[in-house]
């Protein structure tokens, strides 16, 4: 196997759906007019609708089966991730792309449950309503396989599912094969649909905003569950002399760590996340003052963001990169949210933008300086940083750098 370690690994192409926008030119528009995608519950019933704020797609099942052209039958997910890779492959603009060895690596934390439930509420109560076998491809690999034969994918395929990290390892596990010389053009990233599931874990987890969440600020009460998806099409550097098109970035650093501390909070000094950020840096090449800009995880839950902040503060004291949670505008998507954040970051370079943090008001204490709250472009964003921490410590943070 040939070893290209060295060997620079760019981002081509980007698609994107949250609640923000259907589009990347969408969410550019949202971000400079501030328009957070936060509202009440209209895709499916629940106790928590008209108490508990979420970011939907504002597109219903109907309207994604119809953009997307799938079955009526296919999950949400599998609709939202066929829309944002499909958005991606098409600005990626490869010709004759069968030529290359090209693979999909695609993340997802509740594969098709929002049609299991809704198959489940007639079935349980009695059983000649449904056959079981109508739900056996809902698992979180059934959406990376029907996305990536619609796509024509089938060199490669596989999914992750590391919960809130998840879409960002599938990032750097796919500039990784591409390194090892493996593949040439992997399709990466991830989607999640919103699920009476995640809603209501969530809710007994009480870490639910019951206003718009207020990512790393002092009186943050927690987060507002999304959805969406987010993929980036990274090509190695032979395919990349071949487009006719400027390349957004280079994927210039990634690492995942674990702290093992607690299944669902964040160690208290906050140390996966700082392992995460100064693994990135190391392989990258980079020092911390090299960072201009970073999408923080940013939740808005207390524990989440006094970790992060602990993490930053140990890192980049006592020069600070600007930073801001997007999570303010799409709500946190799980799975999607690496891959959505993914696509962000690389616009930021590519543009020179920094996304404001909406809502902050006050600041925290675990932090000494406070997120952007303005939209600037044409700043010096050189390298950004994009920072992905999930449940059971699994944490990582990707680098994405100038061409």
């Amino acid at each position: 196997m040939k070893r290209l370690m060295n060997t620079p690994v760019y981002i081509a192409g980007a698609g994107v759906i949250s609640a923000i926008g259907n589009n990347v030119q969408e969410h550019l528009s949202a971000f400079k007019n501030e328009q957070a995608g936060m509202g009440d519950i209209t895709h499916f019933d629940s106790a928590h609708k008209g108490i508990l704020p979420v970011a939907e797609v504002k597109m219903t099942n109907a309207e994604l089966v119809e953009k997307a052209g799938l079955d009526h039958d296919a999950s949400r997910t599998t609709l939202l991730s066929l829309l944002a890779a499909r958005e991606a492959l098409a600005d990626a603009a490869i010709p004759n792309i069968g030529q290359w060895r090209t693979g999909f690596v695609s993340a997802n934390t509740v594969g098709g449950m929002d049609r299991s439930e809704d198959f489940f509420i007639d079935f349980l109560k009695d059983n000649s309503k449904g056959k079981l076998r109508n739900v056996y491809d809902h698992e979180c690999g059934s959406i990376t396989e029907a996305v990536a034969n619609e796509l024509g994918i089938t060199g490669f395929m596989t999914t992750l599912s590391t919960a809130c990290s998840s879409s960002a390892n599938a990032v750097f596990y796919g500039a990784r094969l591409i390194r090892n010389g493996l593949l040439d053009v992997v399709v990466a990233g991830g989607a999640d649909a919103l699920t009476k599931f995640t809603l209501n874990g969530f809710n007994t987890l009480m870490i639910l905003d019951k206003e718009f969440c207020r990512p790393f600020d002092q009186n943050r009460e927690g987060l507002n569950l999304g959805e969406g998806a987010g993929y980036v099409v990274l090509v190695s550097e032979a395919v990349a002399k071949t487009l006719n098109k400027e390349m957004y970035c280079q994927l210039s650093g990634y690492n995942n760590s674990n702290d093992a501390y607690h299944q669902t909070a964040s160690s208290p000094d906050g140390t996966g996340s700082y392992m995460a950020m100064q693994g990135a840096l190391k392989r990258a090449g980079l020092q911390p003052t090299d960072i201009k800009y970073i999408n923080v995880h940013g939740t808005g839950t207390p524990n989440n963001d006094s970790a992060e902040g602990t993490a930053i503060r140990r890192l980049f004291d006592p020069h600070y990169p600007a930073m801001s949670s997007t999570k303010s505008f799409t709500g946190h998507t799980l799975g999607a949210s690496g891959g959505i954040e993914a696509v962000f970051s690389a616009l930021a370079v590519k543009h020179g933008i920094i996304y404001p943090n909406l809502r902050f008001k006050t600041q925290m204490e675990e932090l000494p300086v406070p997120p952007e709250t303005h939209f600037r472009e044409g700043q010096t964003t050189d390298h950004v940083m994009s920072n992905s921490f999930g449940f059971g410590g699994n944490c990582t943070s990707l680098i994405f750098s100038k061409v």
